[in-house]
């Protein structure tokens, strides 16, 4: 389910601008006409993402009100019980940034995956500062259950070369997720200079990084090709998606979802589990099968 959205378009309400940048309620708006405005939605609540193609009605050259948000063919967030955080409409693809340092969560990885795969988005995960050769190693390691899966695992150092990913971008809308110190603004940087995102240094005592980009912001490559970054974050919610919608997105359940011997079945202690038998059988990982029971529990709403 997708957070409500403003009035839907109207014949006499067309888009004519892109949401390039997300600052709580105000949004810049790239006019098709050219130049930006910086808009407001209409009410007190906005649900209005990075990406959004809305309909804007000017009180002057470079301000407005967002008056309707045009149909969007996918939405990716996250949420808890109480509020939601969205990253990017329309995006085509995600790609999930990752490091040799600081370490990184399988899980917040995987809930990421799940989100995207629920939005039918590509999911690439890039595998940045393997310059650091002593811990890229183990992280190659970390990731070898998703890239058996068939997931793309793309190896670069952002801080010398990004063109490993530039291929995987063409044509698309790409959304780049991950926690705080990953890279994501250096892979920015990389693949855009002039879009002198701000870059800081890990913060080595406490293992993770300092939020760099604090508002989702799209940046155009080309005439085809949109890459839009997001916050960094260390907790990724899954409260607005369903138990078949979290178990769709783990793609090696797929071929015995529909073979357990109840149609409710949880995967945990019902007799005639198929997924618990293919774990057995080593056709699924018995941690995947775990990561799954965390998602579906308490630890699903978690934003």
């Amino acid at each position: 389910m997708q957070p409500n959205l403003p009035p839907n378009l109207q014949p006499d309400l067309q888009p004519n601008g892109i949401v390039v940048a997300a600052f709580g309620r105000q949004y810049e708006i790239a006019l098709d006409g050219g130049g930006i405005a910086l808009c407001y939605p209409r009410g007190k609540k906005s649900h209005v993402a990075c990406g959004d193609r809305v309909a804007v009605t000017l009180s002057a050259p470079d301000h407005g009100v967002i008056a309707a948000v045009a149909p969007r063919r996918a939405l990716l967030y996250r949420s808890d019980a109480f509020r939601q955080k969205l990253f990017a409409a329309n995006a085509t693809q995600a790609i999930i940034v990752t490091a040799a340092e600081p370490a990184f969560s399988d899980e917040l990885v995987t809930r990421c995956i799940v989100a995207a795969e629920q939005q039918h988005l590509r999911v690439i995960i890039a595998l940045n500062k393997i310059d650091l050769a002593d811990k890229a190693e183990a992280a190659r390691q970390q990731l070898a259950p998703l890239r058996d899966l068939g997931y793309p695992v793309m190896e670069l150092c952002a801080r010398r070369d990004a063109a490993a990913l530039r291929p995987h971008l063409a044509g698309q809308t790409s959304v780049l997720v991950g926690q705080s110190g990953m890279g994501k603004s250096t892979l920015i940087n990389a693949l855009l200079p002039e879009a002198r995102a701000a870059v800081r240094e890990i913060s080595a005592a406490l293992d993770s990084g300092k939020h760099t980009t604090t508002h989702a912001r799209l940046y155009r490559l080309d005439a085809e090709t949109s890459l839009i970054d997001s916050p960094g974050m260390q907790e990724f919610g899954l409260a607005h998606l369903s138990r078949t919608e979290i178990e769709h997105g783990f793609r090696e359940f797929q071929p015995y979802l529909d073979r357990c011997r109840f149609r409710d079945c949880r995967h945990d202690r019902e007799p005639g589990c198929a997924l618990r038998a293919a774990v057995a059988a080593g056709h699924i990982r018995a941690a995947r099968l775990a990561q799954f029971h965390a998602l579906c529990g308490s630890g699903a709403g978690q934003i």
